[in-house]
């Protein structure tokens, strides 16, 4: 028997991709529910080569729904995934809600899948913010190699991580510099379009954004709460596709070379490192695959046992949707979720 599974926000870019990567990766699933606001009732997705028709999340019962996708923003799921998870289905949160609810295990598979068991505490488990996900698992093998002390990041980071209408404004903008018509800023606080802004999320007391703060707090929780990291946070001018300058101080020594071997053997990892010409990987590479691709690797001769590297990953993939379907394999791998029985 397989799974019941809905999917909250399926109209959106994440909820389209999490359907789309349920079926490519052959989730176990009897049933497959999109679930929407009032606004999107009847909205079609695909889902394979089905057609499913958007439900209203408010008037929808999760009593016989095995696990919840939910990607409607931090204050739908504030409001329902404590309900969802009342009602015995796991929700698998892609919002910042619970990233930091010590009840709620903050999981990326590849990075600290133990974690994971917490779940029954609420029956919900959180995802990443995309930019700290795809930082984490690049991270995690050499910090098991050689102890990370510190690291410093400055993310340039997609439109698509600001949704839809993050994508429509970049197109728009362009469009209208090579028309010479008026430029608008709508969605971000100065022109997207040709130009790079280094803030993401609103600005906090100290000084950072909330973007930076997420990455910071994060990166502590799933990896090592000892692990100082300082980040930078910049939307670029790219439709999908995040990339990361990453620099790490380690408390062993380790080169390049041994970097680049063990990263070459990490899960989820691909290293893309040749010191030529085109020989490292871009955005645009990344889009619609599943890796975390790593280039750039190098030696930092400023501080001891230092290494620099270059991090990009689909954004919507690993930093959203994939991570999402990848938690909800490992609660059916390690029998911590079983279908409901089907009313008689």
């Amino acid at each position: 028997m397989g799974f019941k599974v809905a999917v909250v926000g399926a109209t959106g870019n994440v909820g389209r991709e999490m359907l789309n990567i349920l079926e490519e990766r052959g989730f176990p699933v009897d049933e497959v529910v999109a679930l929407a606001s009032r606004r999107s009732l009847g909205t079609e997705v695909s889902f394979g080569d089905k057609t499913l028709k958007a439900k209203v999340l408010d008037t929808y019962d999760f009593s016989d729904t095995d696990i919840c996708l939910m990607s409607a923003g931090g204050n739908i799921s504030k409001e329902w995934s404590p309900r969802i998870g009342k009602q015995g289905c796991v929700v698998i949160d892609n919002s910042s809600a619970f990233r930091y609810d010590q009840d709620v295990p903050l999981i990326v598979p590849e990075v600290n899948p133990d974690a994971i068991a917490g779940f029954s505490k609420k029956n919900i488990i959180a995802n990443p913010n995309c930019s700290t996900a795809q930082l984490v698992v690049a991270l995690k093998p050499l910090h098991d190699a050689a102890t990370i002390k510190r690291v410093v990041v400055a993310t340039y980071q997609s439109v698509s991580g600001a949704g839809k209408e993050g994508m429509d404004e970049l197109f728009t903008q362009t469009r209208a510099v090579f028309v010479a018509d008026p430029v608008e800023a709508k969605k971000f606080t100065k022109r997207i379009a040709f130009n790079v802004i280094p803030h993401i999320d609103v600005f906090m007391e100290d000084g950072y954004t909330k973007e930076e703060w997420k990455v910071m707090a994060e990166t502590k929780k799933m990896l090592d709460p000892k692990i100082k990291l300082t980040a930078t946070a910049v939307r670029v001018p790219v439709f999908i596709g995040h990339s990361e300058a990453v620099n790490i101080e380690f408390e062993k020594p380790i080169t390049a070379d041994e970097a680049r071997d063990i990263l070459r053997e990490a899960p989820g990892c691909l290293v893309i490192d040749k010191r030529e010409d085109g020989g490292y990987a871009t955005p645009l590479d990344s889009a619609g695959e599943d890796a975390t691709y790593i280039s750039r690797i190098r030696e930092d001769s400023t501080v001891d046992n230092g290494l620099s590297m270059w991090i990009v990953s689909d954004n919507l993939r690993k930093g959203a949707a994939l991570n999402t379907v990848q938690i909800a394999e490992l609660l059916v791998e390690r029998g911590l979720i079983s279908p409901k029985k089907k009313a008689a």
